[in-house]
């Protein structure tokens, strides 16, 4: 896999990205400390790289996946036993950290473009687990587990497992979860419907890959389309408000020289070539 991807991909860098065709991956690289996400380098990075791709339409797809055992810790707990912001100080000043901080992540992610495959190699504790829930697709290596645990630590989801975890689980598993900060395993995790696949450690990134691959091979702004249609449909909006703006999506995607190629392709019965265009 080549490092070309524009972005910070030094090996100290906090969210490694890597560029391989037109489909990237992001690991977070803080695997001494489990890969907490609250603290602003992390941050900063995600909705960098997040931001960058909406305008790079050579992307096509992103894994999401976590450097050394864990996926994601979530917050950094040491800084929370030591009320390092946002974690303690004045009240307006912690709900500031979270809105400026660790809830830039999730605005982010939802609102990228492009599908996010999360490849869930090892635990995924708090915000780690809403984080892959904030992707569109969850593989799970045989060693993860996950846990809405923010009750175990006596605070509550700050970073939009509320919004986020319900739409993955259900609303009752998802109060199960979040009411008792109990982890799961991958084989509940699959059963419960928060990962469509759980495979050996070995095969996870190759999994996640074939998955992104088979992504990739469609015309790109028709997957950047479904995918905001899928977003916005996500937000409660009535059947007339998602079919209006289903006919206007499709109205663009016909205008495409890439919906002609694949009609075409397809009557001639042969591979399609498309350009982006």
């Amino acid at each position: 896999m080549s490092d070309t991807a524009t972005g910070d991909t030094g090996s100290d860098a906090p969210v490694l990205i890597e560029r391989d065709g037109s489909i990237e991956t992001w690991t977070i690289n803080l695997p001494d400390e489990r890969n907490p996400i609250s603290g602003d380098d992390v941050v900063d990075a995600l909705e960098a790289a997040a931001n960058r791709v909406n305008r790079d339409t050579s992307v096509q797809a992103v894994i999401l996946t976590g450097a050394g055992k864990a996926f994601s810790a979530g917050g950094n707990v040491k800084q929370m036993v030591d009320r390092v912001p946002p974690f303690g100080g004045p009240v307006p000043a912690s709900r500031d950290g979270y809105r400026y901080g660790i809830q830039r992540i999730p605005k982010a992610l939802y609102t990228c473009d492009v599908p996010l495959i999360a490849a869930v190699n090892g635990a995924a504790i708090g915000a780690g687990c809403d984080l892959a829930t904030m992707c569109d697709i969850r593989v799970a290596s045989t060693k993860a587990f996950f846990a809405e645990s923010f009750v175990k630590v006596g605070i509550i989801p700050g970073d939009g497992g509320a919004f986020f975890l319900p739409r993955a689980v259900g609303a009752a598993r998802a109060a199960e979860m979040m009411f008792t900060g109990d982890r799961i395993d991958a084989q509940t995790a699959l059963d419960w419907g928060l990962v469509s696949r759980v495979v050996e450690p070995d095969e996870l990134l190759p999994t996640a890959r074939e998955i992104a691959q088979r992504i990739a091979v469609n015309p790109s702004h028709a997957v950047r389309l479904a995918k905001k249609l899928y977003r916005e449909a996500q937000r409660g909006m009535d059947l007339d408000s998602v079919l209006e703006l289903s006919a206007a999506f499709q109205a663009i995607a016909h205008t495409t020289d890439d919906q002609l190629e694949a009609v075409t392709a397809l009557v001639e019965k042969r591979d399609p070539n498309f350009t982006g265009n």
